[in-house]
């Protein structure tokens, strides 16, 4: 009964890509557009109709935007419909591709379904030449780098406290988070835009730093009192010069003052659990 709301659907990531394509380990992303987003939300019968299903549910898609189905078919292929408006195609087609589904588009796309013509002309239109990856203001630069240190100082605080829950996420969560847009900035800044980083982390290891990559084996924390102190710290030391390179490179100032007297707290807060 939903099928005739399907105006629109196309295959997007590595199985529409011919840089880094798909293997045995893939999954299936499809983009679809929809007359009626909820009902396409609310009733994930038509997921099943296609194949025998395992599992079947819905979460919001990363930016928060949209929903997706993820439904893992019996066998194990595991595929995303990511729910539209059709009228974000019409909306699309007025104003112009916005630089994330441009990003998504440069990288290949097959269209399944296009009843109405609409994806058709999407794929006609100019991209935009602006990278999704842009150097930040000096203003969001600092605010990362602040943001970066008040968490390790809250993360060790709850660590001292005992709340490992908390101080693991904090470590692993927060600080990884903003770690990997530093990540990001430092290969922007020092090899340029042309450098492909993707998106997530995806295929981190193969455009970071080196050197942060080699560190990263460090910064990631066991359930363990010692080994959250430990990683907090490795975590600290990767972000810090990764930072300060970032800063050198674009001119930027950089809170030295402020991270040596944090980083001194961090190291008093914690001193038990590193001494141990």
């Amino acid at each position: 009964k939903l099928e005739p709301d399907l105006r629109a659907a196309v295959i997007i990531g590595s199985r529409a890509r011919t840089d880094h394509p798909a293997d045995q380990w893939s999954d299936l992303d499809i983009l679809v557009f929809v007359a009626d987003v909820e009902s396409y939300v609310t009733d994930g019968g038509w997921a099943e109709q296609i194949a025998p299903v395992w599992l079947n549910f819905v979460e919001r898609t990363p930016d928060g935007a949209a929903w997706e189905r993820r439904v893992l078919y019996a066998g194990g292929l595991d595929v995303d419909f990511a729910l539209n408006p059709v009228a974000w195609l019409s909306a699309i087609i007025a104003n112009g591709i916005p630089r994330d589904m441009a990003d998504v588009m440069r990288r290949g796309y097959r269209i399944l379904v296009d009843k109405d013509g609409l994806l058709g002309q999407v794929s006609r239109m100019p991209l935009p030449h602006t990278p999704l990856l842009q150097q930040p203001a000096q203003d969001e630069y600092l605010n990362a780098v602040h943001d970066f240190w008040y968490h390790t100082l809250w993360t060790a605080r709850h660590l001292r406290r005992g709340e490992l829950w908390w101080a693991k996420s904090g470590c692993d969560g927060r600080l990884k988070a903003l770690l990997h847009q530093l990540l990001e900035w430092h290969t922007l800044a020092t090899r340029g835009p042309a450098v492909d980083t993707w998106m997530r982390g995806r295929f981190l290891e193969e455009w970071a730093d080196p050197r942060a990559v080699i560190e990263l084996r460090d910064c990631f924390a066991h359930y363990d009192a010692q080994d959250i102190a430990r990683a907090l710290l490795a975590t600290m030391d990767t972000f810090r010069w990764l930072a300060l390179q970032t800063a050198a490179a674009w001119q930027y100032s950089y809170p030295e003052a402020a991270e040596q007297a944090i980083s001194r707290l961090v190291l008093e807060t914690i001193a038990p659990l590193t001494s141990a």
